[in-house]
């Protein structure tokens, strides 16, 4: 019998600022950007009664909240509180699947004659949580990750809930069918039309019966899960296929010269990643966004793999001087994929290039002191994010150990 566990940390940015800022406690927080043009990155629990939630508009946040505190987002805490959370479960089994800086999914299976039952287990990680990082954490419990996902969700805020073998169904029967993965909006009224309200319903269908309307696939797909059958396992650090970093402006930008160093600064922050996971990539990726939200991008494929943030930039600002137009600019982003086949090696390796050990300098320098300890000169003092903000399109966001 497996032991799923999914554990997520509860409104993960606001807490880490409540917890670095004593005078933000058990206030309404909300933690994003421009007032007008930015999103909410994070709601705190005290601020969510008045609707505020992850990805609204900020304008519409401090509408419905005006007594709500804003605050700018630090996204280098958030990464270095998630690498805290996640050496914590380390601790307890190898088998982890994260989801994002703030949750994943853990296979305690092979755990349990260690450390006791999946429910200890989870308690004490969310106590370790709790200990060593004064953070709340929620988790869920179950044989299955679907269920275990629904599970930590029900538990929240900072609780946890077990859902044992042969109470699965009954735990699953009087929620929404929109709480079936892969159920969304459109395919949510088609089954209400069919009188499928709640996932309960769904279990009480016959498979047959579900194909018939919805497909053979999807058919089987609703019937399993809603008897909580969900055989995917665990799956630790899956592969990258993208190493990214993207900026949304506050304000839009207009010009070459003044989208330059921003370009820069996001091929730098990549370049950085990829040798953090011993990675290169030879396509180069630009994304641009303009003022009225038109979304292109382009692509070039250098002749070498690279992890060197000089290059990655030469190659976007090619694209950018062909694709930008002088058109305002409302995100710039730039982006590597990496190689799926590892190049054959010569019978004599190259030597590395003189920019390597110019890399491994800078590299200690930013471990040490910080992303923004050194740098390049055009974009000194460029307001950018640091090398871990989740917001950059970076599947690798957790690389391997």
């Amino acid at each position: 019998m497996r032991a799923i566990l999914h554990v997520d940390m509860d409104a993960f940015y606001a807490s880490v600022e409540q917890r670095d800022n004593p005078s933000l406690r058990g206030k309404p927080v909300i933690v994003g950007g421009h007032a007008q043009r930015g999103v909410v990155v994070a709601a705190s629990y005290e601020v969510r009664p008045f609707g505020v939630k992850s990805a609204m508009p900020m304008a519409r946040a401090v509408k419905q909240a005006p007594h709500a505190i804003v605050v700018k987002p630090r996204f280098s805490a958030y990464a270095e509180a998630s690498e805290q959370v996640f050496a914590i479960f380390e601790r307890y089994t190898p088998l982890i699947e994260p989801l994002s800086l703030d949750e994943a999914f853990l296979d305690v299976t092979a755990s349990v004659g260690l450390f006791g039952a999946a429910a200890d287990i989870a308690k004490r990680i969310r106590k370790e949580i709790a200990h060593e990082l004064n953070l709340p954490a929620s988790a869920g419990i179950a044989t299955a990750k679907f269920v275990a996902k629904i599970a930590s969700d029900l538990a929240k805020p900072n609780g946890q809930r077990e859902v044992r073998p042969e109470e699965t169904v009954a735990f699953l029967a009087g929620l929404p069918v929109s709480r079936l993965w892969g159920v969304g909006p459109k395919t949510e009224e088609a089954m209400k039309r069919a009188g499928l309200v709640t996932i309960g319903d769904v279990a009480a269908r016959d498979a047959g019966w579900l194909e018939e309307r919805f497909g053979a696939s999807s058919g089987k797909h609703l019937w399993e899960l809603s008897h909580g059958i969900d055989a995917r396992d665990v799956v630790p650090d899956r592969a990258a296929k993208s190493v990214g970093a993207e900026d949304t402006f506050e304000e839009d930008l207009t010009g070459l010269e003044v989208l330059k160093p921003h370009v820069h600064a996001q091929a730098l922050r990549v370049a950085r990643r990829l040798r953090r996971a011993s990675l290169k990539g030879r396509v180069v990726q630009l994304k641009l966004k303009f003022a009225d939200f038109t979304l292109i991008t382009r692509r070039t494929t250098l002749r070498e793999a690279t992890d060197d943030g000089q290059v990655i930039y030469r190659a976007a600002l090619e694209l950018l001087e062909r694709a930008h137009e002088g058109k305002a600019m409302r995100l710039t982003g730039v982006s590597v994929q990496l190689d799926e086949d590892e190049a054959q090696l010569g019978l004599f390796p190259a030597a590395a290039p003189k920019s390597s050990k110019l890399n491994e300098a800078m590299d200690r320098i930013a471990a040490r002191f910080g992303s923004k300890a050194i740098t390049m000169a055009d974009i000194a003092g460029a307001e950018a994010p640091d090398d871990d903000d989740p917001r950059s399109e970076r599947p690798l966001e957790r690389p391997k150990r």
